[in-house]
C-alpha cells in the first residue's frame, strides 16, 4: 500500500493511497474510519482527479455519516450496559 497524498483538512485525516490496482480514499475522525475504493481504470485523470471528488458536499456528507456512526455504536453500546 502506497501513500499517494495526505490532503489537509481542519476536522476530518484524509489520506489517499494505492493499492492493488484500487486507490482508497480514506477519512478518519476521532476513533471512526470511512474508505472509498475506486478501481485505477475508472480513473482517468490519475489521483488529481480523485482530489477533485472532495468537494464541500461530499466532504459535509462524510461528516454526517461520522455523527451517524458514533450514535450507533453510542445506542448499541447502551442497549447493552
Amino acid at each position: 500500500m502506497r501513500v499517494v497524498a495526505d490532503i489537509p483538512h481542519p476536522d476530518i485525516k484524509i489520506t489517499l493511497l494505492a493499492w492493488n490496482g484500487k486507490y482508497l480514499l480514506k477519512l478518519e475522525l476521532g476513533p471512526f474510519e470511512q474508505t472509498y475504493k475506486v478501481s485505477e481504470m475508472e480513473v482517468t485523470g490519475g489521483d488529481d482527479e480523485v482530489k477533485t471528488w472532495l468537494d464541500e458536499e461530499f466532504l459535509q456528507g462524510s461528516i454526517e455519516l461520522f455523527l451517524a456512526m458514533r450514535k450507533n455504536l453510542h445506542e448499541a453500546r447502551r442497549r447493552h450496559d
